[in-house]
């Protein structure tokens, strides 16, 4: 699945599990040294310190059962 995205794309999915390569959009910290290409897209704007850590968007689901998801593995997309 994660191979077929854009890196930093983000998806509501209605299964009950994170699909590999992804995150759930739930404002958690990734560390820049693990995700150093997806920092460079998203940078601090979401949290973490902009040096060690950075923040994934928090996003709610619309729904019960639905959850959104952002590709950490990917096509890096062309500026």
């Amino acid at each position: 699945m994660a191979m077929d995205a854009l890196m930093g794309s983000i998806q509501l999915v209605a299964f009950n599990f994170v699909p590999q390569g992804w995150a759930e959009c739930n404002g958690q910290l990734l560390t820049i040294r693990q995700y150093p290409a997806l920092f460079s897209l998203l940078g601090p704007q979401y949290g973490g310190d902009g040096r060690t850590t950075f923040g994934l968007p928090n996003l709610s689901s619309p729904v019960a059962g639905l959850h959104f998801v952002i590709a950490t593995l990917g096509t890096f997309p062309q500026r």
